[in-house]
């Protein structure tokens, strides 16, 4: 493969992108299952709010394990590769709609710290991208953050 990154690097880059691809996943099921069992007086909200994130997050994985196979390293798919990989926390049972909010945020800027991460690499090897790639989601995540912070003001 000659894609003007050595191997080296793209494999520095992969080993990044596969710990953002396991916390995407890990926030992906964590906003669906807060999806699925959020109640309360916000529920029509949190609901709605939830399956637009969660749908996001879908195409997101996806983008970033076709990154990773661009470069021309196998994505990570098993939840045995994402446990170790995530850093982002399973939920305890069944959270308080103000707690699956919390948690969300947390979440959110957990995939930003990810994505940060890997910068450094991704620049070295001047690969433009994974770096645009990784911008596009910390857009995504910095804006849903801020939202869902929102939402938790009195």
């Amino acid at each position: 493969m000659d894609i003007g990154i050595n191997e080296k690097d793209r494999k520095k880059i992969a080993e990044g992108l596969s710990h953002l691809l396991a916390d995407t996943y890990t926030l992906y099921l964590k906003t669906h299952y807060f999806h699925w069992n959020v109640t309360g007086p916000m529920f029509n909200t949190l609901h709605l709010m939830f399956e637009t994130q969660y749908n996001e997050l879908a195409l997101a994985v996806d983008a970033v394990a076709e990154r990773i196979r661009s470069l021309d390293f196998p994505a990570p798919g098993t939840y045995r590769e994402f446990s170790k990989l995530a850093s982002i926390p399973e939920s305890e049972g069944v959270p308080k709609a103000q707690d699956m909010i919390r948690e969300l945020v947390a979440g959110h800027e957990a995939v930003c710290r990810t994505a940060r991460s890997v910068f450094p690499a991704a620049e070295k090897a001047a690969d433009e991208a994974s770096a645009d790639l990784l911008t596009q989601r910390l857009q995504v995540h910095e804006k849903t953050a801020w939202m869902l912070r929102s939402l938790l003001e009195k």
